[in-house]
């Protein structure tokens, strides 16, 4: 039996050509820095300085990667970040989901209104000194609170997550939990949740990289270098081309001015690496949770 084949329209075969044309000028232009990136981190001082390096590496070096990972300001930096990330997801994704839960149930009294306030933080803020004076007066200024408690909840999520629940939970599976029994806690702890996989994949990732790329927070709250994430130490060696006792130290002791840019690019490198290495496991599950999003509720 022969298949038949049903040709696409001119005009639709013409618009995907000109949106792979588009993606892949995209992809070059995104792609050809982290590939400079790499492999300026790969090769030797010289190399990079003398401007040898395009997209592979010249004179092939880890020294870069050894000088950095033996950094101590710069695992302390790494060390700080982990728990903030870690940390700071398990908390704003627990929080989100609380309010996020009631919010989307139609039974729950109020709900518009307390969404519209919602929304209304989203578009205006109280501003910097008064949210650091409450930070200040809350006892959490230089402290690892700082940074996860104030923005624990992001109302974009929470918009995410309600109408998730509003539209991909169907309300028969509510009633049937309702008639035998279960509470709304135990509802949302045995039905919806493990439902909701994709959804906390989502949730997950946004706050995972928020945490990890925030530095503002830890710049206007943090005084104590100990406590500093890994971003605050990047941008002592990136911008202000000097650290406390990171990059300085490490120049001198190789006693090469020169190597103090591809420290740079090993900087970059290593601090991309856990957000590169997360975000394909939860992509799909990204691009739905963002579409729900979009979607009414």
């Amino acid at each position: 039996m022969n298949k038949v084949r049903i040709r696409e329209p001119f005009g639709d075969r013409v618009f995907l050509i000109v949106v792979k044309i588009m993606l892949a000028v995209a992809l070059v232009v995104v792609l050809l820095p982290l590939l400079y990136i790499v492999a300026s981190s790969l090769s030797s001082p010289d190399a990079v300085n003398s401007g040898r390096v395009t997209f592979w590496p010249v004179e092939f070096s880890t020294e870069a990667y050894r000088n950095v990972l033996s950094n101590a300001e710069v695992l302390r930096g790494y060390y700080n970040s982990l728990i903030y990330a870690v940390a700071g997801t398990l908390i704003s994704v627990t929080l989100t989901v609380a309010i996020a839960y009631p919010l989307s149930r139609k039974t729950f009294y109020g709900r518009n209104v307390l969404m519209t306030l919602l929304i209304f933080t989203m578009l205006f803020s109280g501003g910097l000194i008064p949210t650091y004076m409450v930070v200040h007066d809350l006892g959490m200024l230089d402290t690892r609170w700082a940074l996860l408690i104030p923005n624990a909840i992001g109302v974009w999520q929470v918009i995410i997550a309600r109408t998730f629940f509003a539209n991909s939970i169907p309300d028969e599976l509510y009633e049937a939990a309702m008639l035998d029994g279960a509470s709304e806690l135990r509802v949302l702890r045995s039905v919806v949740l493990p439902l909701s996989k994709p959804l906390l994949a989502v949730l997950a990732l946004m706050y995972t990289i928020y945490q990890w790329n925030t530095y503002f927070d830890a710049l206007v709250y943090l005084k104590d270098p100990d406590l500093y994430p890994l971003q605050i130490v990047l941008r002592n060696m990136l911008i202000l081309d000097k650290s406390r006792t990171g990059a300085v130290d490490l120049a001198q002791q190789m006693h090469q001015l020169q190597l103090a840019n591809v420290l740079k690019y090993a900087l970059i490198v290593v601090s991309s690496v856990p957000v590169l290495a997360i975000y394909p496991f939860v992509a799909r599950h990204f691009t739905k949770g963002v579409m729900v999003g979009a979607v009414k509720g």
